[in-house]
């Protein structure tokens, strides 16, 4: 958007603006947020992340989707790089309201976003159990998980481990997400 608003936006406002662009925008409760382009580690890495919930996903409820489906959290609109839904979507939705899991690739121009911003936003949304950030500088994710009122945090690193998922019965190895990446198991201390 180049011309400066003079008020906020609704979410509603920015909805109707949205579907006129050519590029993706995400609204962060004021103004439309233009969407940047990708590593290829980060687009590798959200490719084997889908793949691994498809193939684990098959004959439930649940299926991932992302990154070009917009979810509506807390009165925002955000396009998260995956998700996980568990209720029939309407083919011709551009948006969801209700996923059960949430995933962000972290990057230096969305790291302040991704681990608060939307960290605070995905926690006011009651179907959101799980955020999960993974790393796009090494082979490691921080976990975020709902109990009851209270979130919980663990840091999923190392050989042989995996996102466990149990609120769609599923785990994901993290070799498998960041296979042919070249991404390294740890940073350099």
């Amino acid at each position: 958007m180049s011309a400066a608003l003079e008020k906020p936006l609704t979410l509603a406002g920015f909805l109707a603006w949205e579907e006129l662009q050519e590029l993706r925008y995400e609204f962060d409760g004021f103004q439309p947020v233009a969407m940047t382009g990708e590593t290829v580690a980060h687009d590798q890495i959200t490719f084997n992340l889908r793949k691994g919930l498809d193939a684990r996903l098959v004959g439930t409820p649940c299926r991932p989707m992302g990154p070009n489906i917009k979810i509506i959290v807390d009165g925002r609109a955000r396009y998260p790089d995956a998700i996980v839904v568990c209720r029939p979507v309407s083919p011709n939705a551009t948006s969801v309201e209700d996923p059960v899991i949430v995933f962000e690739v972290l990057s230096d121009g969305t790291s302040k976003t991704d681990l608060i911003d939307k960290n605070r936003e995905y926690r006011a949304t009651p179907s959101v159990q799980r955020y999960v950030i993974l790393q796009q500088t090494h082979r490691a994710a921080i976990v975020f998980v709902r109990r009851a009122q209270d979130w919980l945090s663990e840091i999923v690193s190392g050989e042989n481990t995996a996102i466990q998922l149990p609120e769609i019965g599923i785990d994901v190895p993290l070799d498998e997400i960041y296979a042919s990446t070249g991404l390294p198991e740890e940073t350099d201390r």
